[in-house]
């Protein structure tokens, strides 16, 4: 069992052939590596590959660009306090040019300033939706009007899709790479209750 994880994590010759399939895809295709929830899903090698196919899709092949999407990945892991998911995709945030003081200020459970409109849409989106499991409508028209309905289906899909990861790392306490060290909170500390969302 890796330290920390609650779940063994199959690798090298523990790997049975369909594992062994889902590993060789996941590290030939865009991602190039194999972290994060995929190392406890490869327990149903089925649901690993729909999972890393359905996760790919939705990280390299929507409407929205990095900047846009990291955005909203970032916002999700907040709001689900995931260590593992944060550290990866604030990193990939970074790469895709989003400004370091935003990272900050969602990592510090403040509204960050955003002065392009389409990031600035993302974040109300999102954050409603995190929030109250709901999108008012102002917020709902505005990813409409810019990305259409496409926009809205993979905007919500997004977000669904890393809160589903954010958990599945969460309860199984996947490790964090190996050399980085928590951003959000101590190991087993909770948030307190006012931290509970993100801010409007």
């Amino acid at each position: 069992m890796s330290p920390g994880a609650r779940i063994p994590l199959p690798e090298g010759e523990e790997l049975s052939p369909a594992q062994r399939r889902v590993v060789e895809t996941v590290t030939s295709g865009r991602r190039g590596e194999l972290v994060g929830p995929l190392r406890a899903v490869l327990h149903n090698p089925d649901l690993a590959d729909r999972w890393q196919q359905l996760g790919e899709a939705l990280r390299f092949d929507t409407v929205f660009p990095p900047i846009c999407s990291e955005l909203a990945i970032l916002l999700t892991a907040r709001r689900w306090n995931s260590e593992l998911e944060w550290v990866i995709h604030a990193d990939a945030a970074r790469q895709a040019g989003l400004p370091e003081e935003v990272i900050t200020a969602i990592r510090e459970r403040r509204r960050p300033h955003l002065a392009d409109p389409p990031l600035r849409e993302i974040y109300d989106y999102v954050s409603d939706l995190q929030n109250t499991g709901q999108v008012r409508d102002e917020y709902y028209a505005n990813v409409r009007r810019r990305w259409g309905a496409i926009g809205l289906v993979e905007l919500t899909a997004i977000s669904g899709y890393y809160t589903m990861v954010a958990m599945t790392l969460n309860a199984h306490r996947i490790p964090l790479p190996e050399g980085r060290r928590a951003e959000l909170y101590a190991a087993g500390e909770k948030a307190p209750d006012e931290l509970s969302q993100l801010p409007g």
